[in-house]
């Protein structure tokens, strides 16, 4: 059985009143429309739901049956309109983005500063993973933004809505920085002092294999770590050249903890992208960030 929910409105509104009259006046009709309505319920269910008295109108015991169960359903639509409207106006509701650890330092920060500022019952989920791990989170639909590194990454059905540069670069201590006073290239850099690396599985480190494999060396690094502050803390106590972000380091360089090394060769520069779903319409929560972060 079909029934129009507005009559099913009419009927809670009317119950919850207890007055024709006043019913109708709620609900912007006259009573003999909303009278007519109830009549009309009444038929498709086959039975009373209102039996008149001298205060208005009551609930039959098959209304009262109904009245529960309609109501239930009432007080969820009501509660669903105010959470959509929470989260149209950034009252709640969550941002899940997946990025390296590194953009998110260098690039990332300051927007995610500005935004918890300005939407702070928004909560916010970061996740670090490898650019083909953000693609397949990306299209199941379990983040809302991915930035990966595009060379080499399927892009279909997904929208690149900016693009970074990030440059890369080989870095040192204190106690190495006489050692690298000019210029040297990257295979003499290889042969006279430990290679600090990334652990395979990121871009930087496949960006890094792909550098010394042009120079024709297979690398087998001294020291492998899981993230560039360990990196950059071996670099400082002088237990080799370290292979990061120079955007990463920017402050370590900028106040003599870190050396960049002169490199001979041009070390390519990594282009990634800030990605959506094609199709996939995005939270107010994500077009917000995404209009800070343009």
């Amino acid at each position: 059985m079909i029934i129009n929910l507005e009559l099913y409105r009419i009927f809670y509104i009317t119950a919850k009143s207890g007055s024709i009259s006043k019913a109708a006046k709620e609900l912007f009709t006259s009573q003999p429309a909303l009278s007519q309505s109830i009549k009309l319920l009444e038929k498709k269910l086959g039975g009373e739901l209102f039996y008149r008295n001298a205060r208005g109108v009551s609930l039959t015991a098959e209304g009262e049956v109904l009245f529960q169960y309609i109501e239930q359903g009432y007080r969820l639509i009501m509660a669903g309109e105010q959470k959509y409207s929470e989260l149209k106006n950034m009252q709640s509701g969550q941002l899940r983005i997946a990025v390296c650890t590194a953009v998110c330092k260098f690039d990332l920060m300051s927007t995610i500063t500005q935004y918890n500022h300005q939407y702070p019952d928004i909560r916010l989920q970061i996740r670090d993973a490898s650019s083909q791990e953000i693609t397949r989170m990306l299209a199941f639909g379990e983040i809302d933004i991915g930035i990966i590194n595009l060379r080499d990454s399927e892009l279909s059905g997904f929208l690149i809505v900016k693009t970074l540069e990030m440059e890369s670069c080989f870095v040192v201590g204190g106690p190495l920085k006489d050692s690298f006073s000019s210029p040297i290239s990257i295979k003499d850099l290889w042969k006279s002092v430990p290679i600090i690396a990334l652990q395979e599985g990121g871009s930087t480190r496949e960006s890094m294999n792909e550098l010394f494999l042009s120079h024709g060396i297979n690398l087998q690094p001294q020291f492998e770590l899981e993230n560039l502050d360990l990196m950059a803390e071996f670099a400082k106590n002088g237990l080799g050249a370290a292979y990061v972000i120079k955007d990463y380091v920017k402050e370590e360089l900028k106040k003599g903890l870190l050396y960049e090394v002169p490199i001979k060769e041009a070390i390519p520069i990594r282009t990634l992208g800030v990605l959506i779903k094609k199709d996939m319409p995005l939270s107010t929560a994500a077009l917000s960030f995404l209009s800070l972060y343009s």
